[in-house]
């Protein structure tokens, strides 16, 4: 067992030696969000599975706090309501639950954050053309070589790795540092 737990660190050490590679697009990012936020938008996030649980952890971290006392920023994980989830589901399809959401809750000047460790789900991708058509700034957390997502991306924070564990905890570690820059500006 104590080899797997090794394994385990070492590989999670090695893609986390690797993020240094994208120090410049998340502070563009962190940019993109404070910009937003300063103008009076909000942030909206979706993902699937893993990636919706950190699209919740990250709002909750803004609309709470992180690390700062401060006001409540608005964020949105739109993985949450399962009414609508369920609903939009039904009488639309699985690949519109988050496009629908984009439809009735964005605005010009919104940031969507789309996070899906391959790229390519297709409700993710479905919300950001529509966020984009919308005039939202649109960001990515990826994987691999980022897949589709990237063309519809106003920046796009691809972890180099094609193992969606180690994928994940840097898509939270992102999302950790998103929120601390965003903390660091006074609302």
């Amino acid at each position: 067992m104590k080899s797997i737990i090794q394994n385990e660190l070492d590989s999670h050490l090695k893609t986390a030696k690797q993020m240094t590679a994208l120090v410049d697009k998340i502070e563009e990012a962190a940019k993109l969000c404070i910009n937003g936020l300063k103008n009076g938008g909000k942030i909206l996030i979706f993902g699937n599975g893993g990636s919706a649980a950190d699209a919740q952890h990250i709002a909750a971290e803004l609309v709470g706090c992180y690390k700062i006392k401060r006001k409540g920023l608005p964020a949105i994980a739109l993985t949450t309501d399962t009414s609508a989830l369920t609903s939009i589901g039904n009488d639309y399809g699985y690949e519109y639950i988050f496009s629908r959401q984009i439809q009735a809750l964005a605005n010009k000047g919104d940031i969507a954050i789309g996070i899906s460790t391959s790229g390519n789900s297709q409700n993710v991708i479905n919300a950001l053309k529509l966020a984009q058509e919308n005039g939202c700034k649109t960001i990515t957390f990826s994987g691999g070589k980022g897949g589709i997502m990237n063309a519809l991306s106003d920046v796009s924070l691809v972890v180099a790795s094609a193992d969606t564990p180690r994928i994940q905890e840097m898509h939270i570690l992102i999302g950790h540092m998103l929120c601390h820059l965003i903390e660091q500006t006074n609302f």
